[in-house]
């Protein structure tokens, strides 16, 4: 019998969402390559590319597809900060309504034609109006090319978040002629430092080709290179351990077998497990619309013991979504909610609920490993609940409409792109956020998007997250880790908000 992926990294694969400053370098990176060397590098991912246009492109597991065949206009490094791309340097107004890029002028794509400023505004005005990548570009009123290397966002009004999610794999940029042809999705026409290869088999193996010329080849010492989609987790090992594979997204199974083949092992910070509570106003006339019944929930969970036996020892126990140790967090409110059963049963009765309450949710299997904890933990409430079962991709266009549900929710290292994404915007799989009915969270809301960029508006955001955990927003039972096994000659840096690092985060020694 095959063995999947299991616990943390099948959880990984649907986490629910999508997923600056500057400077002026040569984008090598630090790659440790010497100049003029080549390394095979055979890489085994979880899932296949999502999509070949970066408009409609995940952030999740696309990375290594994408950054392969595309140059962006800003990069990310580990800690997800912006960094120079098809941009070598770029300026924020101080009045915040316009940011001004100087471009490179040695890029070309891969069908010939030149990557000058006319031909990014074209590749950015496409990822503008894409259905997953405009979350970039929403406060953009328009992008207009000043001269041959230079191009002007206007903006609409101040943005915290724009470079970072651009950074983050939102501003990769395709050929002119290939956006007019229709056919992106199909077959990727990039400017980076590899085009897809002929031989490659969509959903087995895609060989990449190396471009010679390109910009920054020395970051790029790969060659071949290799992506196998592949969610089976004893195959892939076996990859590794046969020399097919030398980089893999795995478990803690691939973490432990490591120690024995003298791997090289990278985790990072990706993702929340939890309720989501989807009626927080009670407009859906649901329990969850009481402080008391959310605060409740937060205190049943043996939170402790999910992490062993569920998350397999991996990842932290907390209950908040800003990533542990990152701007944001505040490490005594893990306090505030401690396992207390009793606790729990005294705020149900106080809300109301003394006897506990039917309630309907969603299930499909990928979050069937908190299936039965959640079963177990409602019953010594007098909970009852009724599974809807369903398949993921229906689970994803339903979940919100059930007043709570389990979640798995990717993570951003950028404190504010938390505040938006989590709290303040509404997503598809938290429509109703109901801050108007959580007591101080709006004004609140407002402070942080007044308050000046750095220490002070991180202040804020502290107060804001001390604010969110009190009224019981969601119950966060932990954060789980990625974790990626790779053969010696390899290092990996995680980033928070990819579940797949892109090939700039991955260097040769």
């Amino acid at each position: 019998m095959k063995k999947t992926l299991t616990g943390v990294a099948a959880l990984a694969a649907v986490a629910l969402a999508l997923t600056g400053c500057s400077s002026d370098g040569s984008g090598d990176g630090g790659n440790g390559a010497a100049a003029g060397a080549s390394v095979p590098l055979s890489i085994g991912n979880f899932l296949d590319v999502t999509n070949w246009d970066p408009a409609s492109a995940d952030l999740g597991f696309d990375g290594p597809y994408l950054s392969a065949v595309y140059d962006a206009l800003l990069t990310t490094n580990e800690k997800g900060e912006p960094q120079p791309g098809i941009a070598k340097k770029w300026e924020v107004s101080s009045d915040f309504k316009t940011v001004t890029f100087d471009i490179r002028t040695d890029a070309k794509f891969s069908d010939g034609t030149k990557l000058d400023a006319a031909a990014a505004v074209t590749g950015l005005e496409h990822l503008q109006k894409g259905p997953t990548s405009q979350e970039a570009y929403t406060n953009v009123e328009s992008i207009e090319k000043t001269d041959d290397h230079t191009i002007v966002f206007h903006m609409k009004k101040r943005d915290d978040t724009m470079l970072y999610l651009m950074g983050l794999g939102r501003s990769y940029l395709a050929s002119p002629k290939a956006i007019s042809g229709g056919k992106l999705s199909e077959k990727p026409v990039g400017s980076g430092p590899y085009t897809l290869g002929e031989n490659s088999t969509p959903g087995s193996e895609y060989d990449f080709d190396k471009v010679k010329d390109h910009w920054d080849a020395k970051q790029f010492p790969f060659d071949p290179l290799k992506i196998t989609p592949l969610s089976d987790g004893t195959a892939m090992l076996n990859a590794m351990e046969a020399g097919q594979l030398n980089l893999i997204y795995t478990d803690k199974t691939g973490s432990d077998a490591a120690k024995k083949n003298d791997w090289n092992v990278a985790k990072g910070l990706s993702m929340w497990a939890g309720l989501q509570f989807a009626d927080r106003s009670g407009a859906m006339g649901s329990p969850i619309g009481k402080l008391k019944v959310r605060q409740a929930l937060n205190y049943a969970f043996d939170t402790q013991a999910m992490h062993t036996s569920i998350a397999q020892g991996q990842g932290y126990v907390t209950n908040q979504f800003f990533p542990v140790d990152q701007t944001g967090y505040v490490k005594s409110l893990n306090d505030r909610y401690k396992y207390d059963i009793a606790k729990a049963k005294q705020l149900l009765a106080e809300a109301g609920y003394p006897n506990g309450f039917e309630i309907s949710m969603p299930m499909a299997p990928p979050f069937q490993p908190y299936q039965a904890i959640t079963e177990q933990t409602f019953k010594q409430l007098g909970i009852k609940v009724k599974w809807d079962a369903t398949d993921f991709m229906s689970y994803m266009g339903k979940a919100g409409k059930y007043p709570m549900y389990i979640a798995v929710i990717a993570m951003d290292s950028n404190p504010v792109a938390t505040v938006e994404r989590q709290i303040a915007k509404p997503q598809w799989y938290n429509p109703n956020p109901g801050i108007d009915t959580l007591d101080g969270v709006q004004a609140q809301l407002d402070k942080v998007f007044a308050a000046a960029p750095g220490d002070a508006q991180n202040t804020e955001i502290e107060k804001l997250n001390e604010l969110v955990t009190d009224q019981a927003y969601n119950a966060v039972w932990g954060q789980n880790e990625n974790t990626y096994v790779s053969t010696k000659e390899f290092t990996v840096k995680p980033v928070i908000g990819l579940m797949f690092p892109t090939l700039r985060q991955i260097s040769t020694k």
